[in-house]
């Protein structure tokens, strides 16, 4: 493979999205929903505290040992369950790849 098909391919991944779980985005991360793949109570729970696909969430703090995290969504902030949060699924444009 030439030099120049390398660097081709590495600029075609910089300008893609990166999708993701909300658990695996840094601490400081603005992230937009994609979906939320949970069942019918999950999704209602989170769609009556702002967490709706399209909406830019930012995740704010990370409990240590497994517990739950900190995201700002529409200017509020919650904490959520992390199991709750692996089923928020998340696109990334670009800030979290550097």
């Amino acid at each position: 493979m030439s030099k120049k098909s390398i660097n081709s391919k590495a600029n075609k991944n910089l300008n893609t999205s990166l999708i993701k779980c909300l658990t695996e985005c840094e601490k400081g991360e603005e992230v937009v929903v994609l979906r939320v793949n949970a069942g019918r109570n999950a999704k209602t729970r989170l769609a009556n505290l702002g967490v709706v696909p399209g909406v830019k969430i930012r995740k704010t703090k990370n409990a240590p040992f497994k517990g739950p995290l900190e995201i700002i969504v529409k200017g509020s902030s919650l904490v959520i369950g992390r199991g709750l949060a692996s089923k928020i699924i998340v696109e990334c444009n670009g800030a979290c790849l550097t």
